[in-house]
């Protein structure tokens, strides 16, 4: 690529300028960073805050904001930059704190760390994502609110990606679902400089990415982005195109300035040094003292955007106001959307079960609870990577999530209710990384409850993205499904063993892995309620309804006691989701044993480890007590509560193609291996044995053996 060159006014010079000079003076401070994005990217950012973006400082939480992300996040000095120029609440001593200790600049940006930064990027390919989930958001809402004359909902998501951003797969993914559902409020600059951290971006790919995106159905544009001109051209081309995402491909120089490592890649992911700052400045007429510079004309005229945003805001509130004149009921609704507020009533319709019902599967019992709730949430919405008829998650009568120009009038979607933007079934496609990316980007929007679902060991394609979703805070669901060997026919590769252990290990996800249909109702009250990054997993299999009558505690402590002993228990069975019933009826086989056990359903870690350990110690029993923990998933992690005198019915391999009821025999869940193994903890050893025969000669059958009974 030919180098290209800067064309800016000399006023709008000084300001790019400014830019660049607090980004290589605040990664210089900290000795770390990426200076080589901001100072190459710097009039991409200059003409969108300054012409095109609508934002209010002062309010970053305005409803009707445009939303920009920058996925490049590693280029953060670039966004810090423009806000401390804007006027948000990022002052220069933040900036001069970056990338240390508790400062409101830290390495990456960081929702709810930082005023007006969207959602946290850093992890490439995840903002290009979380942008695609916003414009879903923009334009459900506008669907589902604005009315002739009244456009409340209207604004542009815009982003920042990089090379790095265009080569992830999730990013790919995303492109496509933005393209086939046509969000035409969507524009991305592609700050295409062909370096990498470790080399120039042609040594890892070479093909034409305009074509790509071409092929997938955006309107892209080829420009100079270190002209001022071209970028607004392109940006106002853009906004004319209703009907198509775009993809801009701004040719920049990265590290633009700095004479001698400009367009290399080692002013990619390390400060420039001392010298080679003083050169750069110097190169480009900037003071070389003191550092963190700014012109006082220069900052007056990025603070504009202070007022400016004001009188934006204002005029949309005298907007609302008409608007509620007009239409009080759906003010009065969008209001409460928009502030993450539930409807009274809204769990009322939540069905219960009893325990003579018919048994049920989780997955099924999930899909009542969501269809007798969604329309008390308006903007409840979601959808599956192409395993709604598997996952149960499709909202009957909700409509399709799609333009509407897509489908011919006649066609009523797969699920009832028509195709249009206010559909509230959204069709991700077999893309479980966008899907999560994009649910994320909803959430981020805010004024939607969103949920991504699939297969539970499919949460490996997608766990990126719900780690994210648990550090941002965000209100994103997560319901997956088939969630153990019992799949059974399908094998390993659908057989999820170690999944559910390693969602555990994600710091702020609650993980809800529910025993039976009324344990289902109870987590999805929690997962709505919570406001947090929430995992349901459900069964496949069909599983009985438990007496819960004389429970002690419920789903939200955690854990709880379902059946207890008259005295203190001789052992406590310890078990979630379809292994809790299982483990009643090791329980009944005990007492014919003469052993008392008590069984504790234990839906959620996490919930429990927020209970006071009075609570805790009341359910688990008292220290050196004989615990079995019975889940059919890796045993790793139990000794937390199985404790010194404790036991793991679990699987520590991967699975066996067989039909599910004979799969989970084979690695012992079944009521006689659960009984053997907590006799063997009581010493009662030979007992345990004659349960345990048709166990042990499987295994020997076996080629390898497959079960886990480990003592701890």
């Amino acid at each position: 690529m030919a180098l290209v060159t800067e064309h800016a006014t000399t006023k709008e010079a000084t300001a790019i300028n400014a830019i660049r000079t607090l980004s290589m003076d605040a990664v210089q401070k900290a000795n770390s960073g990426h200076p080589g994005l901001p100072m190459g990217a710097a009039p991409i950012g200059y003409v969108l805050f300054q012409d095109y973006l609508h934002y209010n400082p002062k309010d970053p939480k305005w409803p009707n904001r445009d939303r920009f992300v920058l996925s490049a996040g590693h280029g953060s000095m670039l966004l810090y930059s423009l806000l401390y120029l804007t006027g948000y609440d990022v002052s220069l001593d933040d900036l001069k704190n970056f990338r240390q200790l508790f400062s409101k600049t830290p390495g990456h940006p960081e929702r709810t760390h930082t005023p007006g930064v969207e959602v946290t990027t850093g992890p490439l390919g995840q903002g290009f994502a979380n942008g695609v989930g916003m414009a879903v958001a923009e334009a459900f809402l506008a669907a589902t609110y604005n009315r002739p004359g009244h456009e409340l909902i209207d604004h542009y998501t815009y982003a920042l990606v990089s090379d790095g951003d265009i080569m992830e797969g999730i990013s790919f993914e995303a492109a496509s679902i933005a393209a086939t559902l046509k969000l035409g409020k969507l524009i991305y600059y592609y700050d295409q400089n062909h370096i990498t951290l470790a080399a120039t971006a042609d040594m890892s790919m070479r093909e034409d990415v305009q074509a790509r995106f071409d092929a997938l159905g955006w309107h892209t544009q080829a420009i100079n982005g270190m002209d001022t001109g071209e970028i607004r051209q392109a940006t106002e081309a853009a906004q004319a195109v209703t009907d198509k995402p775009s993809l801009i491909l701004c040719h920049t120089i990265i590290g633009y300035g700095a004479p001698h490592k400009e367009n290399t890649f080692g002013v990619h992911g390390s400060p420039l040094g001392p010298d080679e700052v003083i050169a750069a400045k110097k190169n480009l007429g900037i003071p070389t003292e003191p550092p963190f510079y700014v012109p006082d004309d220069t900052l007056a005229q990025f603070r504009q955007a202070i007022d400016r945003g004001a009188k934006e805001q204002s005029d949309w509130e005298d907007k609302l106001k008409a608007y509620e004149k007009e239409f009080p009921k759906e003010a009065a609704e969008l209001k409460m959307v928009l502030a993450n507020e539930l409807p009274d009533g809204w769990d009322s319709d939540i069905p219960s079960w009893q325990p003579d019902d018919k048994p049920i599967a989780t997955r099924k019992a999930s899909s009542e609870v969501m269809n007798s709730f969604y329309q008390k949430l308006p903007t409840f919405m979601g959808g599956s990577a192409d395993l709604n008829p598997s996952t149960n998650t499709v909202l009957k009568g909700g409509g399709d999530f799609q333009n509407p120009a897509t489908i011919s009038d006649d066609e009523q979607g797969t699920s009832g209710g028509g195709w249009s933007y206010a559909g509230r079934n959204v069709h991700f496609g077999i893309r479980e990384h966008g899907m999560a990316g994009i649910v994320n980007g909803m959430a981020a929007h805010g004024g939607i409850i969103p949920y991504g679902s699939s297969f539970l060991v499919f949460t490996d394609y997608c766990r990126p993205s719900i780690r994210l979703s648990a550090l941002s805070k965000l209100h994103s669901l997560w319901v997956f499904t088939h969630d153990s060997v019992a799949v059974g026919e399908d094998g390993p590769t659908h057989e999820p063993v170690e999944q559910v252990m390693s969602l555990r290990a994600i710091p702020d996800l609650n993980v809800l892995r529910p025993a039976d249909a009324n344990e289902t109702a109870d987590a999805w009250r929690i997962a709505i309620e919570a406001r947090t990054a929430t995992m349901l997993v459900l069964t496949r299999q069909d599983l009985p309804i438990l007496d819960r009558s004389r429970a002690k505690g419920g789903v939200r402590q955690g854990a709880y006691i379902l059946s207890d002993t008259d005295g203190q228990p001789d052992v406590v069975l310890l078990a979630t989701g379809s292994e809790v019933s299982l483990s009643v009826m090791a329980r009944d086989l005990l007492k014919e044993k003469g052993v008392n056990a008590r069984v504790v359903s234990m839906p959620s870690w996490e919930l429990f480890a927020q209970q006071p350990e009075d609570y805790q110690a009341s359910v688990l029993g008292p220290k050196g007590i004989a615990r079995v923990s019975v889940e059919a998933g890796t045993t790793l992690g139990w000794q937390k509560y199985t404790g010194d005198n404790g036991a793991q019915v679990g699987i520590d391999t991967y699975g066996q193609s067989a039909p599910g009821k004979e799969v989970l025999k084979y690695y012992g869940f079944t009521r006689e291996h659960v009984a053997a193994t907590a006799l063997r903890l009581l010493g009662k050893t030979d007992e345990a044995d004659e349960l345990d025969k048709d166990f042990r000669d499987g295994q020997a059958a076996g080629e390898q053996p497959s079960g886990s009974e480990g003592h701890s």
